[in-house]
């Protein structure tokens, strides 16, 4: 699978180096007074400094949830999930949508959790038991 590349707006650089950096872990790559590239699980997310553009939380109802409509995140193994589950609430990471499962007993069944970064950015983080069920209809 070819990486993707993501581009997204922060308010603060430095807030997203502690977050995506140092929070999250993800190595940090080119950079300027304006932008900050991160290996994201493999794939390039670079956050740009553009405060008016952050922060724009829209919402869908998703299995009685609130999902923020434009957010990005990864699917990870269900260990590499739960770990990070642990590792933010310990952090104090407060949650748009506490880790959970959604669709119990349905095809689509996944753990999944939803918070915002520093700047406003919601991000998904989910798994599935079974990783080929990722697009089962």
């Amino acid at each position: 699978m070819q990486p993707f590349h993501l581009a997204f707006p922060v308010t603060s650089l430095e807030k997203a180096r502690a977050f995506y950096g140092e929070l999250l872990g993800c190595p940090e790559g080119r950079s300027s007074p304006d932008w900050v590239d991160f290996d994201f699980y493999g794939h390039q997310i670079v956050a740009h400094l553009s405060p008016k553009e952050a922060r724009l939380n829209h919402t869908s109802a998703v299995d009685g949830q609130d999902v923020p409509v434009r957010h990005f995140g990864m699917v990870l193994t269900m260990e590499q999930w739960e770990t990070l589950a642990e590792r933010l609430k310990a952090a104090g990471i407060r949650f748009v949508i506490e880790p959970y499962i959604r669709f119990k007993g349905e095809v689509g069944e996944q753990a999944t959790m939803f918070l915002h970064d520093p700047c406003g950015n919601a991000l998904e983080f989910k798994a599935f038991a079974d990783p080929s069920r990722l697009f089962a209809k």
